[in-house]
């Protein structure tokens, strides 16, 4: 006597990949909603009622419309042309300086140098000091009388300038400053660059017969390429939109010589102009806006050429 066992096969359910994508792209922006709002808030809102509060005349506690007389009034103001050619001139140096210096410190450090680890620590403190405080920091160091350069500068034989007191230096020792103080961000984005090269490219050209200036001009500075552009756009957004050091040091003198188009803002402000203020934030957003597009398209561009 024989029985037959009937085995039911049940066969998994199968997923379209329509449902697939579709699970898959609703799952994730979800993730979205917190940073949307957040957006929303803190930059969208504000940006919009910073244009709207340019148009007006206003105080805490009353607005009247005028439209563009804020502008007008504000490209009057003989410290803006002067705020303007100093605000270039501070980003486009200070970028400069750290492309250039962070590069070579980012070379330097990721050689075979006795204490490297140490000395990057050195290199990447001042990031970590605040802004106001390495301003007066600088500005007891830097006095023209008592200060310690000076000190030293007279001890052999030589007389010290003012160098924030005098209008040919005080705008670029606040630059040398900023330097000073930001090269460590662009020293540290160089240096994952280079750490990212694969060293069989650098063992290749040894091989070939490759000094190190030419090891750095065929391999290092082509493929730290994507690291360069990422410091010159920080570093030009960050001297563009400079204020805290400047204040901190110069408060824009001596006279007009070191102010840059935020700290005409912040003097239109204190003067109880608020409207005219808020005309000059959105002149800043407008020409910061302007210099970085095209300057981000071109850097991208040569990465992607690359």
């Amino acid at each position: 006597m024989s029985a037959t066992t009937r085995v039911r096969v049940v066969r998994p359910r199968r997923t379209t990949a329509r449902t697939s994508l579709t699970q898959r792209a609703t799952y994730p922006s979800w993730f979205y909603v917190p940073a949307g709002v957040l957006y929303l808030i803190f930059f969208a809102v504000p940006t919009f009622a910073s244009f709207w509060f340019s148009l007006t005349r206003w105080t805490l506690f009353d607005t009247e419309f005028i439209g563009l007389d804020n502008f007008v009034q504000f490209f009057a103001e003989p410290q803006l042309s002067r705020g303007f050619v100093n605000t270039l001139i501070y980003g486009f140096v200070t970028s400069a300086a750290k492309v250039v210096l962070g590069l070579a410190l980012a070379v330097l450090l990721t050689s075979q140098l006795v204490g490297r680890g140490y000395l990057r620590s050195v290199v990447f403190f001042p990031v970590l000091v605040s802004t106001i405080g390495v301003g007066i920091t600088f500005t007891a160091l830097l006095d023209p009388f008592d200060g310690v350069v000076n000190t030293v500068l007279a001890a052999f034989g030589i007389e010290g300038p003012g160098w924030f007191t005098d209008p040919s230096t005080a705008l670029l020792t606040v630059a040398a400053v900023d330097v000073w103080k930001g090269l460590g961000i662009a020293t540290l984005i160089y240096i994952a660059g280079i750490v990212a090269i694969p060293q069989e490219y650098y063992e290749a050209a040894r091989v070939d017969g490759a000094g190190r200036w030419q090891q750095f001009r065929s391999i290092t500075l082509p493929l730290v390429q994507p690291a360069t552009a990422t410091v010159i756009i920080l570093s030009l957004i960050g001297g563009l939109r400079s204020f805290d050091l400047i204040w901190a040091t110069t408060g824009g003198g001596p006279g007009f010589t070191s102010d840059v188009i935020a700290s005409v803002i912040y003097k239109q402000y204190q003067a109880g102009f608020y409207g005219l203020s808020t005309a000059g934030n959105v002149i800043l957003f407008l020409v910061v806006t302007a210099i970085m597009v095209p300057v981000s398209m071109l850097l991208n561009r040569k990465e992607v050429e690359r």
